[in-house]
């Protein structure tokens, strides 16, 4: 099998994973300089600003990084009279934070093709998804032009049709882990697998390299990795808590002080299943039983989550992070890094 260094050009193999609406290129690129994939989030960028963003990212590190998209699942809702329905169910949360609801925008997300062209043009190095498997077109895009793509499962199944799609490696991420669950074959609440029974499954099921992501918040947890067959190790709420992430002070504090059984999965926040704190606003929204389908809800609660973070009210924020939570020990990306490799063997 192909070493995931030599094959996504990295010193070591530990990956930064891609935060939407919490990546920064400060973050991405200390990564990458470390010798490791640094990783940026795209979610919700249109094809100008995914151009800004990956130009940035090359001036900002001359070595490898990845940045990441989301494959539409089919069941996206567009804009309709439901809108204004499952906005006011939200109103609360706008007063709170004395901003006025928007209107209702023309689309709620750019289309698939405008993020793939920009991608195309600005050339990153590798490309990750998640939710679902890419199009064979998109596979040998991605290779046509000397890009690397990297697939993302919570199955068994979902690994071999990613490998079977002809990715490069794919990530086997645990029920542990922070953020949006990206199941694609079966619904998302039927996919929850734990690192540990996942990664060495997808290990013996597929002949790509496999990234083990979930619960990883120290050395240990990388050493664990390599030890059930993993080739890498996906790194996210450890580096999230960093002072070069783009968390807020509120988000950093609340992954520090969040119990390992303090965290919730919840569609409350986008309409998707998600892993975070269960903070006041998770709560407020989960007791009124009116959640909008994706992409609405994460539409609609996005715009008064952005005021919370930048008045740094934790209760009304998206607080992502994984179980691992409670053994995050470090604040700065270096430091971070140094604990993941000293789990990385020697051979690694």
């Amino acid at each position: 099998m192909t070493d995931l260094r030599a094959l996504l050009g990295i010193e070591h193999p530990i990956v930064l994973g891609p935060f939407g609406g919490l990546s920064s290129v400060a973050l991405a690129a200390a990564v990458s300089e470390a010798g490791g994939l640094g990783g940026y989030g795209l979610y919700g960028y249109d094809g100008d600003r995914i151009r800004a963003t990956v130009a940035e990212l090359h001036r900002a590190t001359a070595r490898p990084f990845a940045v990441n998209i989301w494959i539409p699942t089919g069941d996206e809702v567009e804009p309709n009279a439901q809108h204004a329905v499952f906005a006011q169910a939200l109103q609360p949360f706008y007063d709170a934070v004395g901003v006025e609801m928007p209107p209702r925008p023309a689309r709620y997300l750019p289309p698939l093709d405008e993020q793939l062209d920009a991608i195309w043009e600005s050339a990153p190095p590798v490309l990750s998804v998640v939710f679902g498997v890419p199009s064979e077109e998109v596979v040998a895009e991605a290779h046509r032009r000397g890009i690397r793509i990297v697939g993302t499962a919570t199955t068994v199944a979902e690994a071999v049709a990613l490998a079977d799609s002809g990715v490069d490696a794919v990530v086997a991420t645990g029920l542990e882990a922070g953020g949006h669950r990206v199941s694609f074959l079966r619904p998302a609440e039927e996919s929850l697998i734990g690192t540990l029974a996942l990664v060495p499954q997808v290990v013996d099921a597929v002949d790509v390299p496999v990234i083990a992501a979930g619960g990883i918040a120290d050395r240990r947890g990388v050493a664990a990795a390599f030890a059930l067959g993993a080739s890498g190790v996906q790194i996210g709420t450890a580096f999230l808590a960093t002072v070069e992430s783009a968390a807020t002070d509120a988000h950093r504090a609340a992954i520090r002080s969040t119990a390992a059984d303090g965290t919730v999965l919840t569609r409350a926040m986008s309409g998707r299943l998600a892993r975070g704190a269960r903070n006041r606003a998770v709560r407020a929204i989960e007791a009124s039983g009116t959640i909008a389908p994706f992409p609405m809800q994460n539409w609609l609660t996005g715009r008064f989550r952005a005021a919370a973070s930048e008045q740094n009210l934790g209760e009304l924020q998206s607080l992502w992070m994984g179980q691992g939570a409670p053994l995050v020990a470090h604040g700065t990306a270096a430091e971070t890094f140094a604990e993941m490799l000293a789990g990385v063997p020697a051979a690694g």
